[in-house]
């Protein structure tokens, strides 16, 4: 429901250039160096030992280095977006978009909130307690669209008010949830300024550096994909890019209400030397995988008739991009599948050098079928890369279930 309104609020170019400025800004999400993964590990850890002492200060601790961490982004990029050419980097023409500059700074701005705040997700995620950072999530979409409407009736349309809805609405609610939870039932480990002790950093980074490499590797093989696009085609095709994507998501949607709780669920069983559990945890997440399989090719099938209903004939999305979604959401789904164990168990060595190597591969790859392909071609790139990925993921997974891995698949 939100895309339409917003596409129709502004238009489709301005709604383009709002979600690849949103996916440059993201990178800077990168400088965590990998705490919040770190964090989510030893908390489950440290949980899962009912040692609360520990957890306190792990989160204290972490809340603390964000926030000196997002400080210093925020001022660094005060510093250079003023020389920052952001009509060249969208590939619009100079002066039709003013005020670009200051639009890209109210949108980081908003995200070095959102770098500190997000943090509950971890905190949720590693007590297998996901629901309750979903049902932010769900109150944050449901608030935005109500704004929104509002808008689209009573405002006319404009690019930083509509920057200011869907940035800060989620913000404000996580925010709530944060005081809710930590003055709740997340009491006991609450952030507190006397539990904070920065000697835990090294050991969060030390367990977070490999994550931090694999963030910025994937950030380069699922969050380019925008950028190419834009650079190649221009953006508005973004916007049918996401369009389409938006669409196929449901399937991911479906699978990552069921596999969020692995993470740490996996780690957990893992300290417990529960294989028993996690063979039989992975052969039903198989099979989940095939029946969402299933689903995609039938909402393949459907998809001309679901775009026109949906956002009408504003938008048309080629058959060959639907295509490659359908494709590429199998092919995601299949190897996560794996990931959530490998990241929970911590045996990411060889995740590690393959998402460097698809980090590289993937932009000279996605510029290759793109100019070839078209749109389409930027997101067979993923797909190419993901089953590579999902191949040697799925042996190691299985070695590791059956406690024959050895060398680089243990490590």
């Amino acid at each position: 429901m939100l895309i339409p309104l917003t596409i129709n609020y502004v238009n489709p170019t301005q709604y383009g250039i709002w979600l690849t400025l949103s996916s440059i800004i993201t990178w800077a999400a990168l400088f965590d160096m990998g705490l919040g993964n770190g964090l989510k590990n030893k908390l489950a850890e440290v949980i899962a030992l009912n040692d609360m002492s520990r957890a306190k200060s792990y989160v204290s601790s972490t809340y603390a280095i964000l926030l000196i961490i997002s400080t210093l982004l925020f001022i660094v990029f005060c510093l250079i977006n003023p020389y920052i050419n952001w009509a060249k980097v969208l590939n619009v023409q100079a002066g039709v978009y003013e005020q670009l500059n200051q639009l890209v700074l109210i949108i980081f701005a908003f995200f070095c909130f959102q770098f500190i705040v997000e943090l509950i997700n971890t905190v949720l995620s590693a007590n297998h307690a996901p629901a309750k950072s979903a049902l932010m999530n769900m109150i944050a979409q449901l608030l935005t669209l109500v704004v929104i409407v509002i808008a689209t009736r009573y405002k006319p349309g404009s690019l930083i008010e509509l920057v200011i809805i869907m940035a800060g609405i989620p913000l404000l609610v996580m925010i709530a949830g944060s005081i809710i939870l930590f003055n709740g039932s997340y009491k006991l480990i609450a952030p507190n300024i006397a539990a904070i002790n920065f000697k835990y950093a090294k050991e969060l980074l030390t367990v977070g550096g490999s994550f931090f490499i694999i963030q910025i590797g994937a950030l380069v093989l699922y969050g380019t994909d925008n950028i190419v696009i834009t650079q190649l085609f221009g953006p508005k095709e973004v916007t049918v890019f996401n369009v389409a994507y938006k669409l196929f998501s449901v399937i991911l949607m479906i699978f990552m209400l069921v596999i969020t709780p692995f993470w740490s669920a996996f780690t957990e069983a893992y300290v417990k030397d529960d294989y028993d559990w996690i063979r039989n945890a992975i052969a039903k997440i198989n099979r989940l995988w095939g029946a969402l399989s299933l689903l995609s090719i039938l909402l393949l099938i459907i998809s001309p008739w679901l775009y026109t209903a949906w956002v009408g004939k504003s938008i048309s999305v080629p058959l060959s991009l639907s295509v490659a979604m359908c494709c590429y959401m199998i092919s995601l789904i299949w190897q996560a599948t794996h990931v959530q164990l490998l990241n929970g168990t911590g045996k990411i060595k060889l995740q590690f050098y393959l998402v460097i190597f698809s980090s590289i591969v993937n932009i000279p790859l996605s510029i290759f079928l793109g100019r070839r392909i078209g749109v389409a071609g930027v997101t067979f790139s993923n797909v190419i890369l993901l089953v590579m990925m999902g191949i040697v993921f799925s042996i190691q997974t299985n070695k590791i279930i059956n406690k024959t891995a050895s060398g680089i698949f243990n490590a």
